[in-house]
């Protein structure tokens, strides 16, 4: 095998362009932010619960949520920033949002 394939930190195949996830996965990124502008304080709020019961069922531990609603120009921007135990939780939060 050529060195020019092998520049990638993780072991890859060539047959299979295949990785170790701990490549990818590293539990280095375990935090994410959502922010969001909504018309009125009350749909904030709802947002926010959607969001942290989403964290709730992907947690293995308790998942750190600080957030803040503030009034802005175009109604309430809420910023919640969530940080789980291992970066596999945090990136299951994250797909469960799309």
């Amino acid at each position: 095998m050529s060195d020019s394939k092998n520049k990638c930190k993780g072991n890859e195949t060539s047959a299979c362009c295949c990785v170790d996830v701990g490549t990818i996965i590293d539990n280095d990124d375990c935090s994410t932010e959502f922010k969001a502008v909504f018309p009125s304080e009350e749909l904030a709020q709802e947002k926010l619960a959607v969001l942290s019961q989403t964290a709730r069922e992907v947690e293995s531990e308790p998942c750190q949520i600080k957030s803040k609603i503030e009034k802005v120009t175009d109604g309430y921007e809420l910023t919640a920033n969530f940080h789980f135990s291992c970066g596999s939780e945090c990136l299951i939060f994250q797909l469960r949002l799309r």
